[in-house]
């Protein structure tokens, strides 16, 4: 198997997107620009204006 080190750049999949505030690539939310990891967006949906119902 070949390695992926020529610098393609993934267009989808897991590492398509970086969180911006902490630069993981795995689950990242891109939906109205976010881009923001799971992890971050739990830390910071308060401030954002998400409101979690239950």
């Amino acid at each position: 198997m070949g390695s992926n080190g020529g610098g393609v750049k993934r267009v989808f999949g897991k590492g398509a997107h970086k969180c911006r505030r902490c630069g993981r690539s795995g689950p990242v939310y891109t939906r109205y620009g976010l881009y923001l990891c799971r992890r971050c967006f739990r830390e910071m949906a308060p401030r954002l204006g998400f409101k979690k119902y239950q």
